[in-house]
């Protein structure tokens, strides 16, 4: 099983805004392979890729991940691109987080010591942002300079983060097929290390 665990874009309006970004980066593809966007169902924030486990390990990740209960829920506000590892040579573009980072890496920070013997290590420090399209071949870079700049301060809005998930990844060349295995809900305020579960 492939796994990773991520956080959904809980406000509609704000994923519309990220699908129009996309579009205009995928605009800029020379040829049908030259980049590849996120599809839009598939859009999202990972907290941690775990990889491929056996599927024995399965309750145990479920319980790692369960140790979100203890995060009270945040504001996320989505603004600003970017890319990996720049944007003179993009291999990955995404959405920035301008507000809710700190909220996003207590959520890793939370699951990261007891995920982490089931994990693939990570490379550095965790950076949260929203992956909308990889670069596979040609591109029109003087068009995707013009959209980069259009949306450097873009404003896509915001939503409250009130869960994280377990996902299966299943690849197909078509695209990767996600599906929820687990579904934590975040702390109230008031509620404290309350946990809340759904």
């Amino acid at each position: 099983m492939r796994l990773f665990i991520a956080v959904e874009i809980e406000d509609e309006g704000v994923l519309r805004k990220i699908i129009e970004f996309r579009d205009a980066v995928l605009a800029c593809s020379r040829g049908s392979r030259g980049m590849k966007g996120v599809e839009d169902e598939n859009i999202h924030i990972t907290i941690r890729f775990i990889g491929e486990v056996p599927e024995t390990l399965l309750s145990d990740i479920k319980a790692c991940v369960e140790r979100a209960s203890r995060v009270p829920r945040f504001k996320v506000r989505v603004k600003g691109i970017g890319a990996f590892p720049n944007l003179s040579r993009p291999r990955v573009i995404w959405v920035a987080i301008e507000e809710g980072s700190e909220g996003l890496k207590e959520l890793h920070r939370a699951i990261e010591p007891c995920i982490r013997s089931f994990a693939k290590p990570e490379r550095g420090e965790y950076i949260p942002h929203i992956t909308v399209a990889r670069v596979k071949g040609g591109i029109d870079r003087l068009c995707l300079a013009k959209v980069m700049e259009e949306f450097k301060n873009e404003d896509f809005g915001s939503f409250t983060v009130t869960n994280v998930r377990l996902k299966r990844s299943v690849l197909r060349p078509s695209g990767p097929i996600y599906s929820d295995l687990h579904k934590v809900s975040l702390a109230n305020e008031r509620e404290g290390s309350n946990t809340s579960r759904s």
